[in-house]
């Protein structure tokens, strides 16, 4: 069976070609790099992991509630949609909207993939080639992860999001060699890392869904710093107009994908009323408070980076984010790693707890 027969509403064209511009930059030093690049690098190859195997794929899971997420967290929960619907209804309306989610999570991290790889190509210094090409085989396995999860166990896929897909457009279509990173490690990898984290944190403990993205937020927290290590001494040496370039780039992406996670598709798909349904994401304080943590991780890596400029600041004021300027971001990080380490420390207890169970058992036998 096809992806193609699990959309909801098949793309058409069925493949999206985007022109991409910018030179492919060779480099004959091959000398030491720089150092906390190169350490990275080293992460990144000690950190690879397979998919098939990490993730326990026999854990049964919900198709109506694939992640587990409490009603008070479903966007239209209290809304008059909400409301009317019986649990039947209900339920599509939780699996649509999970479905939703985790196919823009897919179609991101294929973003990721193609960006990562045109990193390897325009990207002028050695040491940031080794890392992308290091992280084009994490977004692969990525893609991997959350393709089986949506097909296996949802049984849905929705098309990308439109304002994914201009960021994804106008990342690609840059001849600046620094725009993919900026696009892509910064902004939509930022936003995902958050995004993620939600996820993850509402998700129950030992499920299916947990497990995936926090193995995936391990790997995110990477490429994150890889972009701020590449950018961070870059920009420092751009004219004040190169600088103010970036800047604008960057507030009209943050609109972008603020926009992102309203999921009008999916009021469209289950046949609501799509302009009130939005109406109500637009101002539910629970959705508020979730479009504003998405920017947890981009507003201090976009003031690390340098971009800080009066545009940048007035824009994180109209969506009240600025104060996420103060953020330890190197914190963030390190949790986010921290989480699939406590996700594999809780998994072998459970498979040493279950041989004693199993020898208590065959004990009691004899």
């Amino acid at each position: 069976m096809t992806t193609r027969e699990k959309y909801t509403d098949v793309p058409t064209p069925y493949s999206w070609e985007v022109p991409s511009v910018g030179d492919a930059r060779f480099t004959w030093e091959y000398d030491d790099g720089r150092a906390r690049l190169l350490s990275l690098y080293q992460k990144g190859k000690d950190k690879q992991w397979d998919a098939e195997s990490r993730i326990d794929w026999t854990l049964d899971v919900d198709p109506m509630n694939p992640i587990g997420v409490p009603d008070e967290f479903h966007p239209l929960f209290g809304s008059p949609a909400w409301e009317s619907a019986d649990e039947k209804r209900r339920s599509e309306m939780r699996q649509h909207n999970q479905a939703w989610n985790f196919s823009q999570f897919l179609h991101g991290e294929q973003g990721a993939m193609v960006c990562a790889a045109k990193i390897v190509e325009v990207v002028p210094d050695m040491d940031a080639k080794f890392y992308a090409a290091t992280q084009t085989m994490d977004e692969a396995r990525h893609v991997e992860a959350f393709s089986r999860f949506l097909q296996e166990k949802i049984g849905l896929v929705y098309p990308v999001n439109k304002n994914l897909s201009a960021l994804l457009a106008d990342t690609l279509g840059d001849s600046r060699w620094d725009m993919p990173y900026l696009g892509m490690q910064v902004l939509i990898e930022g936003l995902a890392l958050a995004a993620f984290g939600v996820q993850r944190d509402l998700a129950p403990e030992g499920s299916l869904a947990k497990q995936l993205l926090a193995y995936v937020m391990q790997d995110e927290a990477r490429h994150v710093a890889f972009g701020r290590i590449s950018l961070k001494d870059y920009y420092s040496e751009l004219t004040d107009k190169e600088r103010g370039e970036r800047e604008e780039f960057v507030v009209d992406a943050c609109y972008l994908v603020r926009d992102r996670f309203r999921g009008e598709e999916v009021f469209e798909t289950l046949g609501l009323n799509v302009k009130e349904c939005a109406e109500w994401v637009d101002t539910s304080p629970l959705m508020i408070q979730f479009r504003s943590h998405l920017f947890s991780r981009i507003v201090p890596i976009v003031k690390d980076i340098g971009l800080w400029g009066d545009k940048v600041q007035k824009a994180f004021a109209d969506m009240s984010v600025l104060d996420m300027g103060g953020f330890d971001i190197d914190a963030l990080m390190k949790a986010d790693e921290d989480q699939a380490d406590a996700v594999d420390e809780a998994r072998a207890e459970m498979a040493v707890r279950a041989v004693e169970v199993d020898q208590a058992i065959a004990a009691g036998t004899d």
